[in-house]
């Protein structure tokens, strides 16, 4: 089976759910939030110089 794209690292809430995916193949950060009252949300983690924040991947 082929290794997965995309990575779970951090899930938080129940109502309102918060997680982070990590692109296995990139490194970069992805947060998706979720409310079932307002819909639904993904995009690039930033760090606090604007950049995205990646996961040092490991090589294969």
């Amino acid at each position: 089976m082929a290794e997965k794209r995309f990575v779970e690292v951090y899930s938080q809430g129940m109502t309102s759910i918060y997680k982070i995916i990590v692109d296995t193949h990139t490194g970069v950060n992805y947060l998706i939030a979720f409310n079932a009252a307002c819909g639904s949300g993904m995009t690039v983690l930033l760090d606090a110089e604007g950049k995205p924040v990646v996961t040092p991947m490991r090589e294969a």
